[in-house]
């Protein structure tokens, strides 16, 4: 027996490895879960799998401004409040190529997936009672960096430097939307470390089995690293902004988290989505 009401979580990134879990361990706890993803066939094989009608699957393509808008429009018509929102939609791209809206791709499903989500669906956590945003990427991690002169990475690309500037971007958009009064929203970031998740999603299949053999020895059980944003989902945390990196607390006055940076990509990320219509 659940000890408080059941509960809305929406997911992205939810049909497999970590999002997946969080979805099936909400579920058995008899939450309504929502879990968007861009694969059709994992998205029917995990709803074959719950056999759960609390459990919706929404395909769509989240590095597509335009596809995040109509997911956001679908769940509003559905929901009237939302619980917890979990971010963990990402894809490794070894080559530059750009979404529809002329962005570069890790940038646009990394980062600005998650930017729109958390915004767009901000009225609807606000309307819940104890709401929960936790993102799942690097905090804690000092490497790499915004690259103010060039963000969408026209002129120097490499799949681990898009990869690094989109999580400092996570960070920064914690750091933003905490800070945003009036609300009673929790921003949770979120570093699990080294997971036994997601290594049939890299694209290079020498690189694919090499993760796969490293993460037998080497990475935490999925159950492992979900089992705090399980928690939190029930008992958010006290303060508006939180970052925990492999189960340590992070310091909010660490220089990737700097409150400067963060208003300064967010102006950036509004000037975009208003040069696109949005």
């Amino acid at each position: 027996m659940r000890d408080q009401p059941s509960k809305t979580v929406v997911i992205s990134g939810g049909t497999a490895g970590m999002g997946r879990a969080v979805a099936l361990e909400r579920l058995a706890r008899g939450d309504h879960v929502t879990v968007i993803g861009s694969s059709e066939a994992k998205g029917r094989a995990l709803l074959d799998h719950a056999a759960d009608p609390n459990l919706q699957f929404l395909r769509a393509d989240l590095s597509s401004i335009t596809e995040v808008e109509r997911v956001v429009t679908h769940v509003s018509e559905r929901h009237q409040a939302i619980d917890a929102l979990a971010l963990f939609a990402n894809r490794i791209s070894p080559k530059r190529k750009e979404t529809p809206d002329g962005l570069e791709f890790t940038f646009a499903l990394y980062y600005l997936s998650r930017y729109l989500l958390s915004h767009r669906l901000r009225p609807l956590l606000d309307a819940a009672p104890n709401p929960v945003v936790v993102n799942v990427a690097g905090v804690g991690n000092t490497a790499g960096q915004i690259f103010w002169d060039d963000p969408q990475l026209t002129g120097r690309y490499r799949q681990v430097r898009a990869q690094l500037q989109a999580g400092r971007a996570n960070d920064l958009l914690g750091v933003a939307y905490a800070g945003q009064a009036e609300s009673n929203v929790r921003y949770v970031l979120y570093h699990p470390g080294f997971t036994r998740s997601g290594a049939d999603a890299h694209p290079n299949p020498l690189v694919r089995n090499t993760i796969k053999v490293l993460a037998r020895f080497f990475a935490r059980p999925v159950a492992d690293s979900v089992r705090p944003i399980i928690e939190w989902i029930d008992r958010p945390p006290a303060d508006p902004l939180s970052a925990t990196d492999r189960g340590k607390p992070v310091d909010l006055s660490l220089k990737t988290l700097d409150p400067g940076d963060a208003a300064r990509l967010a102006s950036y990320t509004e000037d975009l989505l208003r040069s696109r219509g949005h």
